[in-house]
């Protein structure tokens, strides 16, 4: 066996003669080892010889861990065969086909994944080993399996539809099946979901249908018909619709709907037939014509969801079909010469059976929606089309009423009209309760301002009364209580400015203008950097930083907080590194960040992270009141963006929040904000 060329440039060999061919084989490690995908190579036996740091971090495994061990044992059990055997065709083929299983991390769990292999080979031809690249592909499952939750209702229609319906992913495998498409390849639907569209096509069809499913998954829609053999041997003819399933601009797959047309194709031939022998055979047209009433007659009377019926200019029913003494009740004898509207509810007013009528005359055709009346009383939801029928010399012949039973779609609508009254009702009630705790806030806040502060400050003024009283050399203890309740004292207040500012915040009507970020970011820090003098940070300001509308004061406010934040939890590295950056995102706008390289903290078991004076460090250790983030995270509610964190202890912080799109005027209109000429 031949050992697999190794790419790693610390056990490459120096050649002072090529530097750039070692800054090239670094540089090619690096691309292997980082890829966003997972990479592993296999020799004869299954054997890990390499993997890259990407699919290690997935497996959660160190290097030497896996190197020279079973692959298979990565594998879950029941796919090992499968596994062995592709693995195995590289010894004549160069690749293997893509395939999808179940990945087994260290910890046990699993994750989906898509392999592809290749063979390397030496300069003979003979196999060296297997390069394999791995796709993570668990989120696809997850979706899936929560489409799947929620598919049971559609999988109920669609199987009721005697149409074949199937809906394959732009990897040509199948997603969705309703009983008709499964059943023509002998299998259930959950059976046809995951397999690949080559092993239900017949091979000599393939050249015929691809090109027509590339152009669908290039969002053109494809209809055609084909004609196929079927199982009794017989040409049958269908009419096959690919519909581009596209989604953000691109086709994520493709619909498949695939209609019988081989009697109305017999029947057009038929009837092509008969036109070209209609001059010789003009003895048996009669007969033709009956026989083609007769045909008529029985689709008519063998419509299962509708049903048809004529009626003259009067409305009175000429004519009484089997679908419409199935959807009605009535017998032909019985309902024959009554008017149209003996079939429409008494108290119903949503129909206005002449206006219909005349309706239906003039336009040619006309649509109505209200309560049919069954010959046993009971009522559905009927959604009728009246059309007119007129002769070669435009002669009103009669009209011809078809009704479709629509009673679960209306009671589907009224359940969604209660439901949205009832969320209207939750939403007043929710709307008075927070009414009345902002009344409540109030009284509250009037209270703290008040009450509160009164005593405070009289605790103050006594501390300061007693030290004066003992003098320059009071007892020790004496001065050490006498400095604990100062402090005391003074984080209370600060903690009640603090209180109250929240809850101003929440009445506080919001001043939006325009406001460039630049300048003001460049205040905060300016004002940081004079309160810090000693401190050595590296600050790194994207230059781009835009202009959002907003509130200037309150946006000051959040980044102040945050950078503040920044500088004091760095206090302990030598050279502290604070960047402030942005990104858009397409859900929620703009997206900005501070990230710093401090203490951090286990976000774990920060759960109160934006509460009110809560605190993930002791006030020993870093001073601070705990308010910074609460008053930020209601700033930011306010301009309708949400803020959160990244961090770990000992690996630094980043804080994240978002700002709504909004219309902006051009940046060399915007005028000088307050905030800016208070950063200057």
């Amino acid at each position: 066996m031949h050992t697999p060329v190794n790419l790693d440039p610390t056990d490459a060999p120096s050649d002072a003669r090529d530097p750039d061919l070692h800054d090239r084989l670094v540089q090619a490690e690096a691309l292997y080892d980082q890829a966003p995908c997972g990479h592993l190579s296999l020799d004869r036996e299954f054997r890990l010889v390499k993997i890259n740091q990407t699919l290690l971090n997935w497996l959660g495994y160190r290097r030497e861990e896996l190197l020279g061990t079973s692959a298979l044992d990565l594998i879950d059990p029941d796919l090992r065969d499968l596994v062995v055997a592709r693995l195995s065709m590289l010894g004549e083929a160069n690749r293997t086909e893509l395939i999808e299983l179940a990945v087994v991390r260290k910890d046990g769990s699993r994750f989906h994944a898509l392999l592809t292999s290749s063979a390397v080979r030496d300069g003979h031809g003979q196999f060296i080993c297997s390069n394999t690249t791995v796709v993570d592909i668990s989120s696809r499952y997850a979706n899936e399996a929560r489409m799947a939750s929620h598919g049971g209702i559609a999988q109920t229609i669609a199987d009721r539809i005697p149409a074949r319906l199937a809906y394959y992913d732009k990897d040509l495998i199948c997603r969705f099946s309703n009983s008709a498409h499964a059943a023509h390849h002998g299998k259930q639907p959950h059976e046809m979901v995951g397999a690949y569209l080559n092993q239900m096509v017949r091979p000599d069809d393939l050249p015929e249908i691809l090109p027509r499913i590339a152009n669908a998954l290039n969002g053109e829609a494809q209809t055609f018909e084909v004609e196929r053999p079927g199982p009794d041997g017989q040409s049958c003819f269908y009419e096959i619709h690919y519909i581009p399933d596209i989604q953000n601009g691109s086709a994520e797959g493709f619909f498949v709907e695939l209609h019988d047309i081989s009697d109305r194709r017999r029947t057009e031939e038929f009837v092509l037939e008969a036109n070209r022998d209609l001059a010789e055979r003009v003895r048996e047209h009669t007969s033709e014509l009956f026989r083609s009433e007769q045909r008529y007659r029985l689709m008519i009377d063998t419509i299962q969801d509708y049903c048809i019926y004529f009626i003259d200019e009067e409305g009175r029913i000429t004519e009484w079909s089997d679908s419409a003494q199935r959807m009605y009740g009535h017998e032909r004898q019985q309902i024959a010469g009554q008017a149209f509207t003996h079939l429409m509810a008494s108290d119903d007013e949503a129909t206005d059976s002449e206006q219909v009528l005349f309706q239906a005359v003039a336009n040619g055709q006309w649509e109505s929606r209200g309560w049919g009346m069954r010959e046993d009383g009971s009522r559905f939801w009927a959604h009728s089309i009246v059309t007119a029928l007129r002769n070669e010399r435009d002669e009103l012949q009669g009209l011809s009423v078809i009704t479709r039973d629509m009673t679960a779609a209306k009671h589907l609508e009224d359940v969604m009209n209660d439901l949205n009254k009832e969320l209207e009702k939750r939403v007043v009630e929710r709307t008075q309760q927070l009414v009345a705790a902002n009344k409540d806030l109030d009284v509250f806040s009037h209270m703290v301002s008040h009450d509160l502060r009164a005593p405070l400050r009289h605790i103050s003024s006594y501390v300061g009364l007693l030290q004066e009283h003992v003098g320059e050399h009071p007892d020790p203890v004496a001065a050490q209580y006498l400095d604990a309740i100062t402090k005391a004292s003074r984080r209370m207040g600060l903690m009640i400015e603090g209180l109250l500012e929240y809850a101003r915040l929440g009445r506080v009507a919001i001043e939006a203008q325009p406001v460039p970020l630049g300048p003001l970011v460049d205040g905060v820090i300016r004002h940081l950097k004079q309160d810090n003098p000693q401190r050595r940070i590296e600050w790194m300001i994207d230059q781009d930083l835009p202009v959002v509308r907003g509130d200037a004061m309150l946006l000051a406010e959040v980044f102040g907080n945050l950078l503040d934040n920044s500088v004091k939890f760095t206090r302990t590295r030598p050279q502290a590194t604070i960047r402030v950056g942005w990104q858009v995102s397409p859900v929620e706008g703009r997206t900005f960040y501070i990230r710093d390289n401090g203490v951090g903290f286990d976000l774990e078991k920060a759960h109160n992270l934006f509460v009110m004076f809560q605190r993930q460090h002791h006030s020993m250790d870093y001073e601070g009141n705990g308010t910074g983030l609460a008053l930020s995270q209601r700033i930011i509610e306010r301009h309708g963006g949400r803020i959160w964190a990244e961090t770990a202890p000992d690996q630094g912080c980043t804080f994240f929040f978002t700002l709504p799109f909004e219309g902006l005027e051009p940046a060399s209109d915007f005028p000088k904000s307050t905030a800016t000429d208070l950063m200057v």
